[in-house]
């Protein structure tokens, strides 16, 4: 006979299940061991709210973790509010200086909620967080805290200056989330990995060359993308006047976008085509477009998950035989832009199928492909 927990844990499965569709899940059964009956609710609430996928799949990635991290540190859920003792624990645990680590064994995150959260598969990387993370994770607790409908201590004046005080004593660079930009030169390589005729071959190469060539799309889009999404368009003339098959990709609400507005870029030649043979190789005409493949070769009907997108670009990465911890699908997004600096073609005009809004960050990538060979590099 099953017992209260495993009911328990039954139900908030079924009840994620019911948001899946907006908000991938990969690790269903995990976390509904993990989350709270209340966590649950509050997810489902924000999905019916209509808040944006991006930020949900945020929200509930910060929530697991907060939610494995309390129970590694307290032995208890999440309380809510949490108490400013709590926060300011939780800070000394993520931000703490290494140097002082080796001569005082209590300093930083403890050996046992290290291994935990490690062992669970919540913490891979060594060291302290980076503050970005500690800041976000601490801004999507305040956020839950407050569709609760409870106050929380976020803004204490204890809180800011234990973060201040924690970032001055460790200064870190800050890291783009891929090392290296997939450029052109690096997509061949990536695209000459998947050549074959296997479903596999034809899905990954219409994964890398649709998210490149549509502005560098994030993975997340790539993996929530939609046959409904895409609309066949008139063909283009080449510069040999020859037509090319062209399409337009409606991405709705994005990371940049207004809460009613809805991004449109277009995809022309190729990609489509790379797009179409895939499928039409998968048999799909409504639904998700990029899927899961087992290893007898059956399609999945539920969308990939977005770190699927990451471990297959990875994966060709590998293949291709380049250095797998210095891209990640993150790179098809700087590459797109570095690789349009490459070719001499306008920032605005680049953005404008990027959708990138801040001129400022879409430089960094577009400037640094033309910085190391300008004038100002040569000046002796």
């Amino acid at each position: 006979m099953a017992t209260d927990r495993q009911r328990q844990v039954s139900t908030r499965i079924e009840t994620l299940d019911t948001i899946a569709a907006v908000l991938p899940i990969d690790r269903r059964d995990k976390l509904a061991e993990l989350l709270t009956d209340q966590d649950v609710e509050t997810l489902k609430h924000l999905v019916n709210r209509g808040m944006g996928d991006n930020t949900l799949r945020a929200l509930t990635s910060d929530l697991a973790y907060l939610e494995a991290w309390s129970l590694a540190s307290t032995a208890a859920p999440l309380p809510w509010p949490p108490p400013e003792a709590l926060l300011l624990k939780f800070v000394a645990h993520h931000l703490w200086d290494p140097a002082k680590r080796e001569s005082d064994a209590d300093h930083g995150m403890p050996d046992a909620v290290n291994q935990a959260l490690r062992s669970a598969g919540f913490l891979r990387s060594t060291g302290p967080h980076a503050p970005e993370t500690v800041r976000r994770r601490l801004a999507n607790w305040s956020t839950l805290t407050k569709w609760r409908g409870l106050d929380g201590v976020f803004a204490s004046p204890a809180l800011k200056t234990a973060i201040r005080l924690a970032v001055r004593a460790v200064p870190r660079q800050r890291r783009r989330k891929s090392a290296k930009a997939v450029t052109g030169d690096v997509l061949a390589k990536l695209l000459s990995t998947c050549s074959g005729d296997s479903l596999r071959d034809i899905r990954d190469r219409a994964i890398l060359i649709v998210a490149f060539a549509s502005g560098g799309r994030r993975r997340s889009e790539v993996a929530g993308l939609r046959n409904e999404q895409l609309t066949v368009e008139p063909s283009v003339k080449s510069d040999d006047d020859v037509p090319l098959p062209s399409l337009s990709i409606h991405l709705g609400r994005t990371k940049n976008s207004g809460a009613s507005q809805d991004e449109v870029v277009y995809l022309t030649g190729r990609p489509v085509d790379a797009l179409n043979a895939w499928l039409a190789a998968a048999k799909i005409d409504s639904g998700s477009v990029f899927r899961a493949i087992d290893r007898w070769g059956n399609i999945s009907r539920r969308a990939l998950d977005p770190k699927a997108v990451n471990d297959i670009v990875k994966q060709r990465v590998k293949m291709a035989g380049l250095e797998a911890g210095e891209f990640s699908a993150h790179g098809l997004r700087s590459g797109y832009l570095t690789e349009a600096a490459n070719r001499g073609i306008p920032l605005p005009e680049a953005m404008e199928q990027s959708r990138h809004r801040s001129v400022q960050q879409a430089s960094t990538y577009y400037n640094n492909a033309t910085r190391r060979s300008g004038r100002a590099t040569r000046m002796l």
